[in-house]
């Protein structure tokens, strides 16, 4: 049905500009396995990942140093993209996605620097970042194809994903002391 289509490209739009994570999970099996039924390529875990929408499609950057990791997400590759709703921050569409890597330099890939550098934070090298991600860093597009995934039931939950990050230590005994002592007044 067409405006079924068009609802939910224009769902996916929305919802995808807004937001300012997605979570995408590479990988995922397709339809054309030997056996009519899934696809041989294992499916990656899922990420939440920062991006840019623009013209029709989100665009990532990662895999270099001190950027997201895109596990699972290859050129010419499908994926699927969940959308959360920016204010409750549940589960609002998730949609199949063709992965498209650009190349470095050209228009496209200057396009999509260009919005995702106004994104990026903390970045540690401010204007010599586009230059450190042609040449260290994949950028990808994420293109919608087709209609929208039906929402599974349940929460999902799962346990955190490895990670190098660590927690603060506990506060030291005597900061408490420190911070709340009362000065003495004059008398």
């Amino acid at each position: 049905m067409v405006t079924t289509d068009l609802f939910d490209r224009a769902l996916v739009e929305e919802a995808t500009k807004k937001s300012g994570l997605i979570w995408v999970r590479g990988g995922v099996p397709t339809l054309d396995g030997p056996d009519g039924g899934a696809g041989s390529a294992p499916s990656a875990p899922t990420r939440a990942l920062w991006h840019a929408w623009i013209e029709g499609a989100a665009y990532v950057v990662g895999d270099g140093p001190g950027e997201q990791p895109l596990p699972g997400l290859l050129d010419g590759g499908d994926a699927l993209v969940t959308v959360r709703s920016k204010d409750k921050g549940g589960r609002l569409v998730a949609w199949p996605a063709k992965v498209a890597e650009l190349t470095p330099g050209s228009p496209e890939w200057q396009t999509a620097v260009t919005e995702l550098k106004g994104k990026r934070l903390n970045a540690p090298d401010g204007e010599a970042m586009p230059d450190r991600w042609a040449r260290e860093c994949r950028v990808l597009r994420l293109e919608p194809t087709g209609a929208t995934e039906p929402l599974p039931e349940g929460s999902l939950a799962a346990r955190p994903l490895p990670t190098p990050a660590t927690t603060r230590e506990p506060v030291p005994a005597g900061l408490p002391r420190l911070l709340f002592r009362r000065s003495k007044k004059p008398q």
